[in-house]
Parts: structure tokens; sequence; C-alpha cells
């Protein structure tokens, strides 16, 4: 099957992390499966190691190569332990496949949990014990080698992993438990979910040392040295830091490519962390002006056979990065100089002196385990930083980065927690206030509720379903303001609209007000809206149960209202206005004639 959307399915997590999880739901109802085998190669997006991207082999793009098998032994052509265990060292070993030394390869199975009252997987160990070739099995805890989401009625179960000198290579899953009330049950079905990230195992098969010297980042790893203005050799400039930016402009480019553009909330926001660390470090490292574009046409050329979304994302990817490059750049000098500001406050209030510091050396602070027991202070710096945060845009990891530069040393896990902790506090509390206001105003952004007001909110529906006909189903509402005499609509979109967009929005518009089509609302749960396929801002709270507005078989929204009661009442739809209003985010302007 082929790989699903970087944008999970799984409303539990933002980004596919793995390739099981457009197969989760299949392990507890295997008969819903579409075979009871699939073999996928899914593109993942991970940034639980983003700290270490840039060593041998942490990225937070990758491809994941998988197979898996549900209902075992009851559905026909299932298969679990043996077969997996079994092909899976075929693969890695005979020579019509990838022939590695079998001495280089060793394996791991789980050892049991007494704590968690889980047996000892001896199923795996005789049959690993039995591969000929193989001398190298050790036994391993719950946390190396039991995969389990956690969660009530979710499956899991034991491991196998088999490594390559060293280097976690392939991870069996055979998912023979649920869990249900604190404890791990036998479950009626049993699956397979095994996991080889490609980067990795193309590291090992051509014997490189790490994940970035395989000819899936090489050429892209060319064209970012080319970009630094000096003309330095590659050599010459911080690898650790070209690897980055490599990884950071491939898996940028593959969440536009799936429709995410930067923001300011959940994936937007990573986007937006992503690409403005690369911008951030471009500045840093000298680079020539639109020096992204290169590498990521390279990118592009590497991947466009695979994943073929990504070539028909050429253009807005580039134009993305370039959008979100000219409005980080224009602030970022100001933010720079206010976190030098702030950490200048940090070291007086610590009584750091200020003195030459050789490269590696790390920085003794004066009284520090003292100060570190003072919340207060902690609290008033993560203050600090969510200013720099709201007013310039800097995400807070790249305030933890310039930390790193000013002072020589990394903030530790304990500092970083502290800060994160009343970072985010500094964020609800702001966000609280934002929500006040914005009670004080009619639901939906309208100024009031008067009929014409009325009329150009079920408009502003219309419209939205229009733009994502034309332009594509990335759009979506990013606010609205509507008065008795104009609508006022943001949604997201990289570029400006052609005037051939415009056109076609319009008359699409006008299309669906001259079919007469009626407007219903109906109460239900925000779960039974999302199913039903209805738009709505998904970030915010809403209550049990939400209105959903139906017009038609054209459009369907959560929405407060009000609405009218058909699209004849609306008139003639007329856009007077498209404009930009901050990177990724378009702003329209219409009337009712």
């Amino acid at each position: 099957m082929p790989s699903s959307s970087l944008i999970s399915e799984d409303e539990t997590v933002l980004f596919t992390t793995a390739g099981m999880q457009q197969f989760k739901k299949y392990y507890l109802n295997p008969k819903e499966a579409p075979a009871s085998r699939i073999v996928t190669i899914q593109k993942c997006f991970r940034t639980s190691d983003i700290e270490e991207v840039g060593d041998k082999t942490h990225l937070t793009f990758f491809e994941m190569m998988g197979n898996f098998s549900f209902g075992y032994p009851k559905i026909e052509n299932s298969y679990f332990k043996e077969e997996a265990i079994k092909w899976a060292w075929g693969f890695l070993t005979k020579k019509e496949w990838l022939g590695l030394d079998k001495k280089r390869i060793s394996a791991t199975y789980f050892g049991g949990d007494k704590e968690k009252n889980l047996p000892k997987d001896e199923e795996s160990f005789k049959i690993l014990n039995k591969i000929e070739g193989l001398y190298k099995i050790k036994p391993q805890g719950f946390e190396d080698n039991f995969w389990s989401l956690g969660t009530e009625g979710s499956p899991g179960g034991p491991t196998v992993e088999f490594y390559v000198d060293s280097i976690e290579i392939w991870n069996l899953v055979f998912n023979e438990f649920i869990f249900e009330g604190g404890k791990y049950k036998p479950s009626e079905f049993r699956g397979i979910d095994t996991g080889m990230g490609l980067e990795r195992l193309l590291s090992v098969i051509q014997k490189k040392e790490s994940v970035f010297e395989t000819d899936l980042f090489l050429p892209i790893l060319d064209k970012i040295g080319e970009a630094n203005k000096y003309n330095l050799p590659k050599d010459n400039l911080p690898k650790e830091l070209l690897r980055r930016l490599a990884d950071h402009l491939k898996a940028s480019s593959f969440l536009i490519s799936d429709g995410i553009l930067p923001g300011k909330e959940d994936r937007e926001y990573i986007l937006r962390r992503l690409l403005r660390w690369c911008i951030r470090y471009a500045v840093l490292l000298k680079f020539k002006d639109y020096w992204y574009i290169e590498p990521i046409k390279e990118i592009v050329n590497i991947y466009k056979d695979v994943y073929p979304e990504i070539k028909k994302s050429e253009e807005k990817i580039i134009t993305v990065f370039q959008n979100e490059e000219e409005k980080f750049k224009k602030t970022l000098e100001n933010g720079i100089k206010e976190l030098h500001k702030i950490f200048s406050w940090y070291e007086k209030l610590v009584f750091l002196k200020r003195r030459s510091v050789k490269p590696g050396e790390k920085v003794k602070i004066e009284g520090e385990d003292f100060f570190q027991k003072l919340e207060e202070t902690y609290k008033e710096l993560a203050k600090k930083l969510f200013f720099v945060y709201q007013t310039y845009g800097f995400p807070l990891e790249l305030s933890f980065d310039e930390w790193k530069c000013w002072f020589n040393r990394d903030l530790s896990e304990a500092e970083k927690e502290k800060i994160i902790k009343y970072f985010y506090q500094e964020k609800e509390k702001h966000q609280e206030i934002s929500r006040k206001g914005a009670e004080k105003k009619f639901k939906g952004g309208l100024a009031d509720e008067s009929y014409e007001t009325t009329k150009l909110h079920t408009a502003a529906h219309l419209l939205l379903q229009a733009l994502r006909e034309v332009l594509g189903g990335h759009v979506v509402q990013k606010g609205s303001n509507i008065t008795s005499e104009r609508l006022r609509f943001d949604f997201s979109h990289p570029e400006k609209l052609t005037d051939e967009q415009i056109k076609k929005v319009e008359e699409l518009v006008n299309k669906k007000i001259k079919e007469n089509l009626p407007v219903s609302c109906e109460e239900m749960t925000v779960e039974e809206a999302k199913k039903q396929g209805a738009m709505g801002v998904f970030e915010e709270r809403y209550g049990d149960k939400v209105k959903v507005y139906t017009i038609g078989d054209f459009s369907k929204e959560i929405c407060g209202g009000p609405h009218v009661k058909n699209t004849s009442e609306l008139g003639s739809f007329k856009i007077i206005k498209e404009e930009s209003v901050g990177s990724g985010v378009r702003r329209i302007k219409a009337i009712l004639e």
C-alpha cells in the first residue's frame, strides 16, 4: 500500500511517526483490513530526537520500511513470529537480498517483566536460537523490547530487534496483548508490525559512518555547501549544522507538500520552528540570498519519482520558505538583540563575570546550584522569553540555541523543563486574555447579528469551500471579521492568488448561490462532526455539543451561527480585494450586491 500523509489520521498525534499508524485499528478489527498482509514504505516525521539531529543517525524526516499482518491465526494468510523473524533474517543475510555478513548482526528479545506480569518471550527466543549464524542473542526489559501505546484498549506486545554493527536496524513487534484496566491481557487476534529505517539501513549497506553520508543526503549537502558567500570549501563549514540544515529542509519540504503551512499552533508551529532555525543559521553562516532554492530542487529531484506530491509542490515549497524568510529576517536582528539583553540580565542576576572562554570549555556560574532553586527567577526568565516569542516570532527552541551561543554551554534538561513549564503557563495566560477579549464580540467574528451581516456570514462558508476547491485542501480558515457592509476572510495559502483563481472562486460562490441551496443546522458531538467531514478550527475548545451548518451538498462547517435559510437570499457575491496578512496567510474582502 502507498505511504499515507504526514498529517496523521490518528487524532492522538500531530504527525505520522511510524508505518503502523494508518493500520492501528486493524490489530483489534482485522476483518476491516484491506488485506491480511501489507507492506509499505511510510514517510515519517518525529521531533522527539530533534536535539540530536546532525549526529550519525537521528533525523526528523525519514522513511520507515514495514511489513504487517493482522488477525493471526483466524484470518487467512496472516502470519506471526516464526515467519516474521525468519523472513527478516533472510532479507538481511541472503545474497539475493541484502547479503550482510552474519557476524555483524545481533538480536534482542523480551526477557519478561514480573511487575507487569508479562512473561519472557520464549517463543521468539527459541526461533532466534535455531537460526544458523546468529550467535549474539540478548534478552532485554520492558523499556527496550516491549511496544505499547499504554492507552485503554490499545494493542501491544514483545519485540525482537536486529542490530547491525550495534546500530538498531529492524524492530519486529508482536501484538498479542490488549491493554485493559491497567493490565496487559491476551488478545483474541495477534498481529505483526515491523519497522526498518531506510536511511539507517542504507548507511549500513553502503558502509558509511552516518545516514548523512548516503546518496539520500550527499547531493543536498553539496548544494547547501555551495551557498556560502565566501566560497569556502564545504569541509571548512560546521558539519553538524550543515547536516541539520539538510534534515530540516527535507522535513519542511515534505510537510509543506502534505498541506502544512507555518503558523503559531501545533503542526504549523513545528514547521515554522524548522524553517526559522534554517533561516537563523543561514544568516549565522553568511549564506547567499535565496540559498535554499538549489537544495530544495535537489530534494525534489531525489524523491519526485517515489512521492509525486513533492514535485507538484516544488514552487509552493520555495514560495513558503521565501515568505517565511522575508517575514522572519525583518525581526531577526531585533529579536536577537532582545535575547542578548535577557541573557545579560541573567548574568548579572547570578553574578557571572564575563570572561574569555575557550571553545569547548564549560562556563562555571558562581552560585548556580543555589540559583536553580529560585523558581521565581525561572518564571521571570520564561516570561521574558515569551515576550520575545510573542513580539519577534522567536520559537523557544531557537532562544535555547542562542543561549548556548552566548554562554558557551547548553541548558540542562532540568533547567529547560522549568523554563518550558513557565513559558507555556505564560502562553495560556495570554490566550485566556485574548479569549476574554474575543468573547465581547459576536460569534464567528460578526460585528452584529443584522440580516445583512448574517447573509455575509453564510457567504463566508461558501467562500471557504470554494477556496478549497480552487486552491486545494490545504486551505483552512485563519480568521474572519464580518460587518453589515463587507466580509473579511483570512485563510492559509502560500502565495498571491492569480486573477484567474479569484475569478474562479467568485464564479463558484455565485453558482452555489443561484442553485438555491438549503442551509440546515444539526447539533452533534465534535467527533461526529469530524466523521461527517465538517470543517472547523479543531484546536479551539468546543463544548460537548456543536452546531454543524450544512449548505446543500457543498459546505459543512462547525459554527455558532447565525445563517440565512437558503442561498437564494444572498444576491451576487463579489471579491473586492485579495492581500497578504503574514507568512502563508492571505485575506479576501468581499461584498454582496
